[in-house]
Formats: structure tokens, sequence, C-alpha cells
């Protein structure tokens, strides 16, 4: 069969040689318009939605988020064929994926017209937002932190506002996502007794705790919608009203109980 196949292509060696300039003209016309990647994108047509619900568990965020969203608002979506889930203290993800040959805005679309009803929801959580559309192999590093010296909060800070700043201006990059971080925050440490003893439910010290701040990461406190300070208009000027604390640590906050 090899012998055959040899002596075909001599005795037609010129019809080969014109077949063979056809295909290389015809890769360098279509070359421009072909999808540059570094692996050719296999992953489903995808769209998903993340919910930040801070300061619940993963039992609460699975009951009072993940499962409404999924079968209040993304139920019925057309052309989804599977609805994967996953619900973590405080984060609530669900991914929508579609039919094979599905168009990728038609589908985004699709599922924010349903998000804009997410106000029917429990008031516990952050409203859902609908990632943006990633490649399937656009995480192409990962990068550690450790270190002797520096806790995991000052680890947090440094990967936030030094290095994944210098790492989005790298030419090529396009987005720097990080994990496992461990935010400064301000604790308060209850003592049930010491509650019970003063009459003080834990919903008054969360309450009055959580209004205590500038922007309260909780949704059902008044502080995580905070109003804007003003201005006072003069007869020729217009001075703003700026709200600030008198304490923003620690210490002085100890002064103000």
């Amino acid at each position: 069969m090899l012998r055959s196949l040899i002596s075909a292509s001599v005795r037609f060696r010129f019809l080969l040689i014109a077949a063979a300039a056809g295909v290389m003209a015809l890769a360098v016309a279509t070359l421009p318009g072909i999808h540059a990647d570094v692996l050719p994108e296999t992953a489903p047509v995808t769209a998903r939605i993340q919910t930040e619900a801070p300061g619940l568990s993963a039992p609460e965020v699975e009951s009072l988020v993940t499962v409404p969203l999924e079968k209040n608002l993304l139920e019925g979506v057309m052309g989804v064929t599977d609805v994967t889930s996953d619900s973590i203290p405080g984060l609530s993800q669900i991914n929508l994926d579609f039919a094979p040959g599905t168009n990728l805005y038609q589908a985004r679309q699709l599922v924010q017209e349903r998000l804009t009803q997410a106000f029917v929801l429990p008031n516990v959580s952050k409203p859902p937002v609908l990632l943006q559309p990633v490649s399937s192999t656009g995480h192409v590093m990962l990068i550690g932190l450790t270190s002797r010296q520096l806790s995991q909060i000052d680890l947090s800070v440094l990967a936030r506002w030094t290095i994944v700043p210098r790492l989005l201006g790298v030419s090529g990059v396009a987005d720097v996502s990080t994990f496992g971080e461990a935010d400064r925050q301000l604790q308060v440490l209850v003592d049930p007794a010491r509650l019970a003893a003063r009459h003080i439910t834990l919903a008054q010290i969360i309450e009055t705790a959580g209004n205590a701040q500038l922007v309260s990461p909780l949704s059902y406190l008044e502080a995580s919608t905070p109003g804007t300070g003003g201005f006072l208009e003069g007869p020729n000027q217009r001075i703003t009203i700026e709200p600030v604390l008198p304490f923003g640590t620690p210490p002085t906050w100890a002064r103000f109980r």
C-alpha cells in the first residue's frame, strides 16, 4: 500500500504540488481569524453567579441564599443543561452550564435578566453578581506566600496592595485572583454570663458594634447603606459635611464602650 501511494505521488506530482499550494493559501487566508490561546477552548459555556453573605455559616448560606436563588430565580433558564452550586461560610456560588454551541453573551443576558428580580430574596446577603467569563486556561501560574516574620494578616495586606498591583502591571496579564486572605478585623468577644447579668442580648451587641462602623459588611444593619454627610450652603461657598467617627482603633474604641 505504501509503495502504491509513493508511486501515485510521483506520477501525479504536479497535482500534489497544486493541492499543497492550495492548502497553504487557505491556511494563510484563515490565519488572521483564528483565536490565539495556549490551548483550544474546551470548557462548556458557563455562567457563574456569586453572592456574598458575610456572617452566615455554610448551612445558612445554603438554605437562605443558594437554594432560593436556584429554585426561585434561576430555575428554567433556556438552554441550561446542568446546575451546580457550592456554599461555604459567607459565600454562595452557582454554576449554570449551557448546551454546546450556545452563544455565551446570549446566555449571560438570560441569566442577568433573572438576577434583576433578586430583591425578592431575604435581605441577608449582598446582591448576586454574574462573574465575568474567563478562559479555561486563564490561570497560568499559582503563587503562594509564606513568612516566618509576617502574620497572615500582614501577608494579606502585602498581597492586596503591593503584589497584585505589580502583577497587573505586567504586559499580557488580564486578571489576578487572590484567595485565602485574612482581612484585618475588629473583633468583639462576648461573655454570655456578663450579657445575662446585664440583660443584654447578642442581637443588641451585633447591632451596636455593626452600626458603629462607617460601613458595615452586615447587609441587615443600618450601617450597610450609610448616607452622605450633606453640605452647608453659605453666601459665597458650599461647605461639605463628612461624618467621621471619633474612634478608629481598638484602644480608642474601648473608651467609648
